[in-house]
């Protein structure tokens, strides 16, 4: 079930949810560092990560799922949020560089169809970063975040997920390793415990952060083709007035 847009907004007024915003952010910015020309899409609730790309960006969209409702965005500018159906958003085909998804992957009910439709309007080459809630993170097992509520994933769901919707992982890294404290003295703390867990790599980040690009062909496994290199065999023809057998005759067809 979807969140409500007023429960997201809310969230990243307090002070965790400047954490969270202020820790993922710097990702989303480190592998998407210069988007000069790009048109940049951020599904789910990714208004607070998209205002960084506003200046170099061609354009900056945001489209928020018919369930969770949507806000105007940006508040001192022309609206360039939309209440659509993600899973047929109304662009064409090819027309978005860079793709960010965040508060949309575990709520949805149809994931597959989601990232297919990312997928489509995605450039040859386009990317996508998508932040989902880690199954093992202290951060999906409260609700009183938003990445409590809905489907955690593992990583080997995530990207059983992107495989089969076309992406390939380019890069995997986690985030929120800070409790999601409510006390302000340990929220302070947020960013050192940020940098103690990604530097020893250590279990329970509240998120996973994966990069992706767009493919352009679905890979064949190496089983069917080896089926197709098989010689296919093909019923021989009887010459003219020979007589019918009724043993069936088969010929060698090498071509």
């Amino acid at each position: 079930m979807s969140l409500d847009v007023i429960d997201l907004r809310s969230f990243y007024d307090s002070l965790a949810g400047d954490l969270a915003r202020r820790l993922i952010a710097r990702i989303v910015r480190e592998r998407f560092s210069n988007c000069a020309g790009y048109s940049i899409l951020g599904v789910g609730y990714a208004t607070p990560y998209l205002g960084v790309f506003r200046d170099e960006a061609v354009r900056v969209l945001a489209f928020m799922p018919a369930q969770q409702g949507v806000v105007h965005w940006p508040a001192a500018a022309c609206c360039a949020s939309a209440l659509v159906e993600t899973i047929a958003m109304p662009l064409p085909d090819s027309s978005i560089d860079r793709a960010i998804l965040i508060h949309g992957l575990e709520t949805t009910e149809h994931p597959r169809e989601l990232l297919t439709e990312i997928w489509r309007v995605l450039t040859p080459g386009g990317r996508v970063i998508i932040v989902a809630p880690s199954r093992s993170g202290l951060w999906a097992r409260l609700d009183r975040t938003p990445f409590g509520h809905g489907q955690p994933f593992s990583r080997s769901q995530l990207r059983d997920l992107m495989r089969d919707t076309l992406f390939s992982p380019t890069h995997w890294t986690e985030a929120l390793y800070a409790p999601p404290f409510r006390h302000k003295t340990l929220l302070r703390a947020g960013v050192i415990f940020e940098k103690i867990g990604a530097f020893f790599g250590l279990p329970g980040a509240g998120v996973l952060i994966v990069e992706a690009t767009k493919q352009l062909y679905r890979p064949v496994p190496a089983t069917q083709r080896a089926q197709e290199a098989l010689p296919q065999f093909a019923p021989a023809a009887d010459p003219v007035g020979a007589p019918i057998s009724t043993r069936s005759r088969f010929r060698f067809d090498r071509g």
